[in-house]
């Protein structure tokens, strides 16, 4: 018997390698002869550069750039094809897991570290970049990054503006004369999986910007202030970028990155899982097993587990799935079975703690029911 193990990561305990030994275990507990073909696997978001980099035999640096609120973080990036592409998390940067509780502020986190491990790669001579978007701690809509890179934006006394999203707000003026000349002879493609324009009810401020500490009052001011943002961005650049299915990413990354690099999107899933080859793993196996944190009515738009579970249905293969939680219904196509990780009563931070064994626990439960 052949089994693809294939989760991503479990947010704030487990990473994607991590998570796919504890997988891992507990399928061997049922299939102790199995053949168990391994791909962790990520989305765009913490996972990206390690997925791909192992995948294509490449190499990783540390760069130490800005944190989202300015403390200087050790960021991890890659490097594939014989050098010539770089792979960047802009979570390694400008990430909400850089941050305690207490410390997230979208008014004031900026992107700025993310433009630096760009600055990073276009200095190393790459020809293309690839950035994964998930995991953000900032509503900036890329200003942080445009400036890391050489962009000026400015105020109507022209001072340029402090960082983070809500002093966008007060942009009047947006000079890209000392923008990177390197961005205009390379490609630079966004991973990401979501599909929020930049603006209102399904922009980057209500739809995320509660999770990165924003409160209902915070949510409409950084609304307005992306608002503001994307008309100088639109009258300054010509770049009309707001509407775009993508452009919300990561706080507005996803439009900062076209607008001021050309950036191009794409399924982050689905470049990962072409670099692991996943789809042609699946069609030699009998069985997959996949897994993220929270398995709900999202995990259909664009999360891994979804994009797995419609792998194996195309391959005619089982799949199943591990969560840490599991809510409603949580019906995928392809999805024959799911099981959660955290047992009724016990609080998210005792599961947080013990997701290894929890999660092992858990796959070991879900196989012996598949076994019957």
């Amino acid at each position: 018997m052949r089994i693809v193990v294939a989760p991503q990561e479990f947010k704030g305990s487990l990473t994607a390698v991590e998570a796919t030994a504890a997988l891992r275990r507990g399928v061997e507990a049922v299939f102790a002869d199995a053949a168990i073909d391994t791909a962790p696997m990520a989305d765009g978001g913490p996972g990206t550069v390690e997925a791909i980099v192992d995948a294509a035999r490449g190499r990783t640096s540390i760069a130490r750039v800005d944190g989202p609120l300015g403390a200087p973080v050790d960021a991890r990036w890659g490097r594939i094809d014989d050098g010539r592409c770089a792979v960047i998390e802009m979570a390694a940067a400008s990430g909400l897991s850089l941050l305690q509780t207490d410390q997230l502020d979208p008014r004031r986190a900026s992107t700025y570290g993310t433009g630096q491990l760009i600055k990073h790669a276009l200095d190393a001579g790459v020809e293309r970049i690839l950035v994964g978007v998930g995991g953000s701690a900032t509503n900036d809509g890329g200003a942080g990054m445009a400036e890391a890179l050489g962009a000026a934006l400015l105020d109507d006394e022209a001072h340029r503006l402090p960082p983070g999203g809500a002093a966008l707000a007060r942009l009047a003026r947006i000079d890209v004369r000392d923008l990177d000349p390197g961005l205009a002879t390379i490609g630079v493609t966004v991973l990401c999986d979501v599909q929020n324009p930049l603006l209102g009810r399904e922009g980057a401020s209500a739809i995320f910007g509660p999770q990165k500490g924003a409160d209902p009052v915070c949510v409409a001011e950084l609304d307005r202030a992306l608002a503001n943002f994307s008309a100088i961005v639109e009258r300054d650049l010509d770049a009309r970028v707001a509407e775009i299915p993508g452009a919300g990413a990561a706080g507005g990354l996803g439009a900062g990155l076209m607008a001021f690099c050309g950036a191009t999107l794409q399924s982050g899933f689905a470049a990962v899982s072409e670099a692991v080859q996943l789809a042609a793993r699946i069609a030699e196996a009998d069985l997959v097993v996949t897994g993220e944190g929270r398995l709900d009515t999202q995990s259909a738009y664009g999360k891994t587990v979804a994009g797995v579970a419609a792998l194996a249905r195309d391959a005619n293969v089982p799949c199943l799935a591990v969560a840490g939680l599991v809510e409603g219904s949580a019906k995928l196509p392809g999805l024959l079975d799911n099981e959660a990780s955290t047992p009724a009563g016990m609080s998210v931070d005792e599961a947080m703690s013990r997701a290894d064994e929890l999660v092992s626990a858990a796959a070991e439960r879900l196989l012996r029911r598949y076994s019957r």
